[in-house]
């Protein structure tokens, strides 16, 4: 259905190219370093990895060529009105483990679809709620799987999510990065 766009993954995640293989792509993958990941402090919840997504977008627009079709996306955890990102070290990856056990969280993933003539932006949640984890199952997790570079300190897809997570309302590969299935939806308006 995209057979006249040359398809590129902004994205070095190798969950997002896992799940964005799952869709029967032909894409690449391409990223432009040190994009500017910061946003505005006024923004809650949804607002900001939608921010990020259309922004890391941007970035690539001196790049496009018509054919082109981007693909980014900006994922967070959302815990009582505060923003979970990646852990800047294994402290903060503890902490943010120790706040989400025993209670529910939300994941939002905000993406960006674009083109030279054409722009799709949106947002998917998902709720996710964690069982009581010990300090002893919160250090095994943080000590073998070292997750520095997911939101929220944690991958639904590893261990963590085996043993901590009770109930998932909404999308499970939103949680993972990527929300293919309304990718999907999008991406045939194009």
């Amino acid at each position: 259905m995209l057979e006249n766009y040359k398809i590129i993954l902004a994205s070095n995640s190798p969950r997002r190219q896992e799940l964005l293989k799952g869709l029967d792509l032909n894409f690449s993958v391409k990223t432009i370093p040190n994009i500017d990941e910061t946003y505005p402090e006024t923004l809650k919840g949804e607002e900001i990895p939608l921010f990020l997504a259309e922004k890391k977008a941007d970035a690539y627009k001196q790049i496009m060529e018509d054919d082109t079709l981007i693909i980014t996306a900006d994922t967070i955890v959302w815990h009582k009105d505060r923003v979970f990102g990646k852990p800047k070290d294994k402290e903060d990856a503890v902490e943010m483990l120790k706040a989400l056990s025993d209670d529910v969280h939300t994941v939002f993933t905000g993406v960006c679809v674009m083109s030279n003539c054409k722009k799709s932006t949106f947002v998917v949640a998902s709720e996710v709620k964690f069982s009581k984890l010990s300090d002893e199952e919160i250090s095994f997790y943080v000590d073998k799987y070292k997750p520095f570079d997911k939101a929220g300190s944690y991958g639904v897809q590893e261990w963590i999510g085996y043993v901590g997570v009770e109930h998932i309302a909404g999308s499970f590969y939103n949680i993972m990065g990527l929300p293919v299935q309304r990718l999907y939806q999008e991406l045939k308006k194009f």
